[in-house]
């Protein structure tokens, strides 16, 4: 999500009454569960300065203080973009809310296992593949359909890319 932003910077602005912002920062806000069935949104600043590591420590950090009531005001504000993951609850997709100013925010859904069609230099075959949904909301006043299709199909061509044996 972090090098799709990069590839489309305008995904990551703020909206000031008429004021369009450009971010230079990449503050991903991540929507976390809390016990009490409320949900807060901790934010990793500069997330485009991590690796995959550094991001899986901020992320396993704050979720956890968040849990327990221990985030500090500091670490609650000036996200640019927000994630929340709807599949935690075993939702396959959902449709967010921005967090305003923000204009845009991610979901992801379950990984669920499901039949594929897939090409091959022998023909088209049906297997069980790993498969997941995204979905995008955002401002239509700043976003429109080009940019947040475009966005969407980036992270998605990223995830599928993904290689596991890759350094973090």
């Amino acid at each position: 999500m972090v090098r799709a932003i990069k590839d489309f910077p305008m995904i990551n602005i703020s909206l000031d009454g008429t004021k369009i912002i450009l971010k230079k920062d990449i503050n991903i806000g991540m929507a976390a569960a809390l016990p009490s069935g409320n949900l807060i949104v901790p934010v990793i600043k500069n997330a485009d300065l991590l690796n995959l590591a550094g991001l899986a420590k901020s992320v396993n950090d704050l979720a956890v203080r968040a849990r327990e009531n221990k985030l500090k005001p500091e670490e609650i504000k000036d996200g640019t973009f927000t994630i929340t993951n709807v599949g935690t609850f075993g939702n396959v997709m959902g449709t967010p809310i921005i967090n305003q100013p923000q204009v845009a925010i991610l979901a992801t859904g379950a990984i669920r296992k499901k039949p594929a069609v897939l090409e091959t230099e022998y023909g088209d075959v049906i297997a069980v593949r790993q498969m997941m949904f995204l979905s995008l909301s955002y401002d239509h006043r700043i976003v429109d359909g080009a940019l947040g299709g475009s966005f969407l199909r980036r992270i998605a061509d990223y995830l599928e890319k993904f290689d596991p044996n890759m350094a973090v």
